[in-house]
C-alpha cells in the first residue's frame, strides 16, 4: 500500500510518508463515539478539578518523568511516522518537557485565588479573583510538530484543572496515541487525556460535540471552519494557525549569524513549520552577501529519512504541488533562483530553494508555502522591511538582525505579529513563560506561559462584605441625597474641583 493510498472508513492505517511502511493501525472514532468520549471526559474533569493544585501538580510531574524516561522511544516514533530526523525530534521532545514542567509548577501561582484591590465605592468589600477550569478541552493537534504543539495545549489545560479530549492529526496518530498513554500513566482512576481518531470529520464532531473549549493548531482555512462551527454554541476557541514569517536583516547585521538562522528556519523540518522563515527582507547593501551565505549553507542539505538527511520528506501528499505552484509562478514573474528551482521538487521530497527579487504580490510571498523554500528580497532600509513584513494578512512571528540594538528593538515593536526574536530565530519557543500565538490570519488567543494557562480557564470574581456601610447604595431605602453626594465626591476626585 502506498503512503497516498486512501484510508478505509473503519481503520486508520498510519504509514511513513516516504517509504509507506505501516506504523500503526487504529480504529476510527465515529461521531457517536466522539460524544461518548466527551461524556467520559466530563466525569474525569470533575474528578481532576477536585484533586486540587498540589495533587494535580504531583500527577503531572509523574507524567513528565514518564515522558523523560521514554523520550528515545518517542523520538523513534516521530522519526518513523513523519520522517523527522531523530536529532530534530529530540529537540522537540526536550522543549515539550520544559513546557510540561513549567505548566505543572506555575499553575497555582498564576491561577490560584488572590486578593485584588477594591475601590472607593466598595470600601467595605473584600474582592478576590480566581481562575476556574472550563471543564473539557478539545485539542486538535497538527502533524508537523506532533509532540511540542499538542503539549502546549494539553499540559496547560490539564494544569489548569481540565480534562482533555485529543484528536491528533491523521498523519501523526501513533504519536498522539503515545502521548495520551504517557499522560494517563499518572492516573489510574480516570484517563486525563481521552483520544479520538480520524480525519477532519472527527475534528468537526469534537468541535461541535459539547466540549467547553477548542484548542486547534493547523491551517488558517481550517481554523475559520472551526470558529464558524463553534459560533452557534459560543464555544470558546484558541486557534494557532498559519504564518508567513519574515526575517529582517539590517545593513550592520552579522551576516553569518543571520544566514545560519535563515537556513535553519527555512529548511529544517522541510519548511513545515508555522513559524518557519518564508520571507527575508535584507538591506540592499548586504543583500547579495546574505543570499550567498544562505546558499552556501543550504547547498549541501539533502531531504529524506536516511541517516545523512538534514530534514525529512513532505508529510502531506499534496505539499509538493503547492511548492511547485509558488516557485513556478515566482520564476515566471521575474524572480531569480539563487539555489535550486522547479527541478528540486520531487513527489515527496524537496531540496532547498532560494528565490530572490520575488514580486510582493506573488503566491510565494502572500500564501503560506510550508516547504523548504525562502524568498530573499532587498529593501532600502529597516523601515521598508517592517512595512513589507506587516503587509501580510498573517502575523505569527518574525526575526530581526542588526547590531544597532535600539534601532532593531524599535523595528521589533512595530512588527504586527505575536512573537519576535532579535538576532536569533524561534527562541521565544524555548521560554515557557512567554505566550505563543499570533494575530490576523495566524489565529486567536495564546498558549504557553501565564496567558496560556488562563486561556483554559474562566475568571471568577467574588466580593464579600466585610462590614455594613451607614448608607446602602444598593437599596430602595437609599436616602434621596445619597446619589448626589456620592457623584459630587467622585466628580471632585476624578475631574477636579473646577471640573
Amino acid at each position: 500500500m502506498s503512503p497516498t493510498a486512501p484510508q478505509d472508513t473503519t481503520w486508520l492505517h498510519s504509514r511513513a510518508p516516504l517509504s509507506g511502511e505501516l506504523v500503526g493501525t487504529f480504529p476510527i472514532t465515529s461521531e457517536e463515539g466522539v460524544s461518548e468520549v466527551i461524556d467520559r471526559a466530563r466525569l474525569a474533569s470533575r474528578w481532576w478539578a477536585d484533586l486540587g493544585w498540589s495533587t494535580r501538580r504531583t500527577r503531572l510531574m509523574a507524567a513528565k518523568r514518564y515522558l523523560a524516561r521514554h523520550a528515545e522511544e518517542l523520538v523513534d516514533l516521530v522519526h518513523r511516522e513523519m520522517g523527522k530526523p531523530r536529532d530534530d525530534a529530540r529537540l522537540e521532545v526536550a522543549l515539550s518537557l520544559e513546557h510540561l514542567h513549567w505548566a505543572a509548577t506555575n499553575a497555582e501561582r498564576v491561577l490560584g485565588e488572590r486578593r485584588v484591590p477594591g475601590g472607593l465605592l466598595t470600601i467595605n468589600q473584600r474582592a478576590s479573583l480566581s481562575y476556574e477550569p472550563v471543564g473539557v478541552v478539545g485539542v486538535i493537534g497538527p502533524w508537523n510538530y506532533p509532540v511540542f504543539t499538542p503539549i502546549g495545549s494539553i499540559a496547560y489545560a490539564l494544569a489548569a484543572g481540565n480534562a482533555v479530549v485529543f484528536k491528533p492529526s491523521e498523519f501523526a496518530t501513533a504519536i498522539g496515541d503515545w502521548l495520551a498513554r504517557a499522560f494517563n500513566s499518572a492516573s489510574t482512576e480516570h484517563p486525563l487525556v481521552q483520544i479520538v481518531i480520524g480525519a477532519g470529520n472527527v475534528g468537526a464532531a469534537l468541535a461541535t460535540g459539547g466540549v467547553d473549549l477548542v484548542s486547534f493548531t493547523g491551517s488558517s482555512a481550517t481554523g475559520r471552519r472551526i470558529l464558524a462551527a463553534c459560533a452557534p454554541t459560543m464555544t470558546p476557541v484558541v486557534l494557532e494557525c498559519g504564518g508567513k514569517d519574515a526575517v529582517l536583516v539590517d545593513a550592520d547585521a552579522d551576516i553569518d549569524a543571520a544566514a545560519d538562522a535563515i537556513a535553519y528556519g527555512a529548511f529544517s523540518n522541510a519548511g513545515q513549520t508555522c513559524v518557519g522563515v518564508e520571507r527575508v527582507y535584507a538591506h540592499r547593501d548586504i543583500h547579495a552577501d546574505l543570499v550567498t551565505a544562505v546558499a552556501l549553507r543550504a547547498q549541501t542539505l539533502r531531504p529524506g529519512t536516511h541517516g545523512e538527511a538534514a530534514y525529512g520528506p513532505m508529510t502531506l501528499p499534496q505539499a509538493s504541488d503547492t511548492i511547485r505552484r509558488h516557485v513556478t509562478d515566482a520564476i515566471n514573474r521575474g524572480a531569480h533562483t539563487a539555489l535550486g528551482g522547479v527541478a528540486s521538487i520531487k513527489e515527496r521530497t524537496v531540496e532547498p530553494i532560494i528565490l530572490t527579487d520575488v514580486p510582493e504580490d506573488s503566491p510565494a510571498m502572500v500564501e503560506e508555502t510550508f516547504g523548504p523554500t525562502v524568498a530573499i528580497n532587498s529593501v532600502r532600509d529597516l523601515d521598508e522591511a517592517v512595512d513589507r513584513a506587516n503587509a501580510s494578512g498573517y502575523g505569527l512571528a518574525a526575526s530581526v538582525f542588526g547590531r544597532d540594538i535600539p534601532r532593531v528593538e524599535a523595528a521589533a515593536r512595530r512588527l504586527r505579529c505575536g512573537m519576535v526574536s532579535i538576532n536569533s530565530w524561534v527562541m521565544y519557543a524555548g521560554v515557557p513563560s512567554l505566550p505563543w500565538g499570533g494575530v490576523g490570519e495566524s489565529g486567536i488567543g495564546r498558549i504557553h506561559g501565564a496567558d496560556g494557562l488562563r486561556a483554559f480557564t474562566q475568571p471568577r470574581s467574588v466580593v464579600r462584605q466585610r462590614f455594613a456601610l451607614p448608607v446602602s447604595l444598593t437599596s430602595f431605602d437609599r436616602p434621596a441625597w445619597a446619589g448626589k453626594v456620592l457623584l459630587g465626591a467622585l466628580r471632585a476626585r476624578h475631574g477636579g474641583w473646577r471640573g
